[in-house]
């Protein structure tokens, strides 16, 4: 890593820790010419995830978005923060582990719905109501006489 203050090509990294959010590494770095110390970040390169959305568009993904979500279907549901954003996470590594560069919207609701169900159930029907549309109460019906 080149120094800042003297341009030298050689650095010796000092202390390593991971950032508050988890996603970077801060690396305290020490310059071999000059001693002056600087900090670098080093995080991983992500291939931005593309969703297809019902009309076919296409929708960078977003975990804020996602988070979101899955919190509005839990209000007033004993569900922790904490599984909530273990849920987002989990599908967050579940879209990036499946190597694709573009993935359909109902794939994703229905991961949702799947880790909801695990979680609590009346949230899961809450977000499947949404993320379904359903049209009719026959239809919301059906869909709970196979869940």
């Amino acid at each position: 890593m080149k120094c800042l203050f003297c341009g030298f090509d050689d650095s010796k990294v000092v202390d390593s820790r991971d950032t508050s959010n988890g996603k970077a590494i801060r690396r305290r770095r020490e310059c071999i010419r000059c001693g002056k110390r600087f900090t670098t970040y080093e995080s991983i390169e992500t291939v931005p995830v593309l969703i297809i959305k019902r009309n076919h568009s296409r929708q960078a993904f977003s975990y804020d978005k996602l988070r979101q979500s899955i919190f509005l279907a839990c209000d007033k549901r004993p569900v922790s923060i904490d599984d909530i954003d273990n849920i987002a996470k989990e599908i967050e590594k579940d879209i990036y582990n499946a190597s694709k560069q573009e993935i359909e919207s109902s794939v994703i609701g229905d991961m949702v719905i799947r880790k909801l169900r695990m979680v609590d159930e009346i949230a899961a029907v809450r977000f499947a109501t949404v993320f379904k549309k359903f049209n009719k109460i026959s239809d919301l019906s059906d869909y709970l006489s196979k869940f």
